[in-house]
């Protein structure tokens, strides 16, 4: 497949940009302490994704707002991950995830629960598509580590064909015990 060439290639690159929606999570103001007083700098977390099961989060520095939020939202786009989702609405599995003092739970949900999560974790969930969310934020509240720690829990997720792939076993059979909810029913009565 041939490249675009010249004014081609930029516009390649804003339509795989215009795909991703982001959204501003926390702006927080530095300062740098030099010998004629404080200089103010910004400090911004973005997370962007596609509203599909691809979400990424960043960090960027700057003298002004939206320089700091320009950086932030490309390191984002460089630190995408794929999460499986189910019925592009909810999570597979429930999870837990940790970054330094933050611990977060995350529980798939019934259609209809809506996202019923804090700050932080909303953005996550809102530009990766999620639908249906329970999920609590435990330890530290800095959305840094809250963030982070969402990330580390939505790494774990796992689809129902990998795992059936893992186990030498038929998707069916992994998906009728998590409606079950009693797999050691069933192999009770199997015995």
């Amino acid at each position: 497949m041939a490249r675009p060439q010249g004014r081609d290639r930029g516009r390649d690159r804003e339509e795989r940009d215009s795909e991703f929606t982001e959204k501003l999570v926390h702006i927080n103001r530095v300062a740098k302490v030099v010998k004629g007083g404080k200089r103010f700098g910004f400090a911004a977390l973005v997370v962007v994704g596609d509203l599909k099961g691809r979400v990424g989060f960043g960090h960027g520095k700057a003298r002004e707002v939206p320089e700091a939020i320009r950086k932030a939202t490309e390191a984002a786009k460089r630190s995408l991950v794929r999460v499986p989702l189910r019925d592009a609405r909810t999570l597979h599995h429930d999870s837990e995830g940790r970054h330094g003092a933050g611990k977060v739970v995350l529980r798939s949900a019934p259609a209809g629960t809506g996202i019923i999560a804090g700050g932080a974790m909303r953005a996550v969930f809102e530009m990766l598509g999620v639908h249906d969310v329970v999920a609590k934020s435990l330890g530290s509240t800095n959305p840094y580590n809250v963030v982070r720690a969402t990330f580390d829990a939505l790494k774990h997720q796992e689809n129902p064909r990998a795992v059936a792939a893992r186990r030498n076993k038929k998707v069916s059979e992994i998906v009728s015990r998590r409606r079950d909810g009693s797999a050691a029913g069933e192999t009770a009565a199997e015995a």
